[in-house]
C-alpha cells in the first residue's frame, strides 16, 4: 500500500465516524423537538380551558364589581335622603321645641322659685378658691 491509499482510506474512516457522530446527534435532536412539540402540545391543551376559566371569572368579577357599584351610589342617595329629612326635622321642629323647653323651665322657675324651708333672709354661701364668702339673698336686705 502506498502512502496515499493509507491516506485515502483514513480519510474515508474520519469521514464515517463523523457522519455516525452527526447522524447521532440529529437523531437526540429529533428526538428533542418530538419531547418539546408534545409538551407545547400538552400546555396547549391546559391552557386553553384555564383561559376561558380565567375569562369567565373576569366577567363575573366586572358583573359584581357593577353590582356594587350600583350599591354605592344607591346608598349615597339614601345618606343625601336622610341628610336633607335631618335639616327638614330639625328646622321645623327645632325652634318650637327649644322655644317649649324655655317656656316650661320659666314656669318651672316661676313656681318652684322659693323653697318654704328657707327663710327669705337667708345668706349664701360662695366658696372662692379656699375661703368663702357670705352673701345676702337677692330677696334680702344689704347690709
Amino acid at each position: 500500500m502506498s502512502g496515499g491509499e493509507v491516506a485515502g482510506i483514513l480519510v474515508a474512516v474520519f469521514w464515517a465516524i463523523l457522519v455516525s457522530f452527526l447522524a447521532v446527534a440529529l437523531a437526540r435532536v429529533a428526538q428533542t423537538l418530538k419531547a418539546t412539540t408534545k409538551l407545547v402540545a400538552d400546555v396547549t391543551d391546559q391552557a386553553v380551558p384555564l383561559l376561558a376559566d380565567a375569562s369567565a371569572a373576569v366577567r363575573s368579577a366586572q358583573t359584581q364589581i357593577d353590582r356594587v357599584d350600583s350599591i354605592a351610589s344607591d346608598v349615597q342617595e339614601v345618606t343625601s335622603n336622610a341628610s336633607a329629612l335631618s335639616t327638614t326635622v330639625a328646622s321645623t321642629f327645632g325652634g318650637p321645641l327649644v322655644k317649649v323647653a324655655a317656656f316650661g323651665y320659666g314656669v318651672r322657675r316661676a313656681l318652684g322659685g322659693r323653697k318654704e324651708d328657707v327663710p327669705a333672709n337667708a345668706s349664701r354661701r360662695t366658696v372662692i378658691v379656699g375661703r368663702t364668702v357670705t352673701r345676702r339673698s337677692a330677696r334680702g336686705k344689704r347690709d
